[in-house]
């Protein structure tokens, strides 16, 4: 299985199955258009975290420390992955402008992570 992210704007190519990892739905984005197969809230960072962050990189380091914590804590994740692993490819799906300090660059690296200690 590959992961790949992209923002939900960019039109589907060889995508696989599309995840949107936010908790809120990308404004001026209809349903429609997204072409996702999946919402998942839950490997999204917690409510708290994401206002608490809200974009600051000068918070990268502290925000993403809390959310691999979070992702460490929540059940979700594991799930996700033996849900999904009949896929060849799965894109993460996110919002942010800022692809640099974007939670779901933290999430596809954990997934991958623990895709190779599971050997999935």
């Amino acid at each position: 299985m590959k992961i790949k992210m992209k923002r939900i704007y960019e039109k589907p190519s060889s995508d696989g199955y599309r995840v949107l990892v936010d908790r809120l739905w990308p404004r001026g984005m209809s349903k429609e258009n997204a072409h996702i197969n999946e919402w998942n809230k839950d490997l999204a960072p917690s409510d708290k975290l994401r206002k608490w962050f809200n974009h600051d990189p000068e918070l990268w380091v502290s925000f993403s420390q809390k959310y691999i914590t979070e992702l460490q804590k929540s059940d979700s994740v594991k799930e996700f992955l033996e849900r999904n692993r009949k896929h060849e490819v799965i894109t993460l799906l996110y919002a942010a402008k800022d692809e640099k300090h974007c939670h779901a660059k933290i999430l596809k690296e954990y997934l991958e992570k623990l895709k190779t200690e599971n050997k999935m």
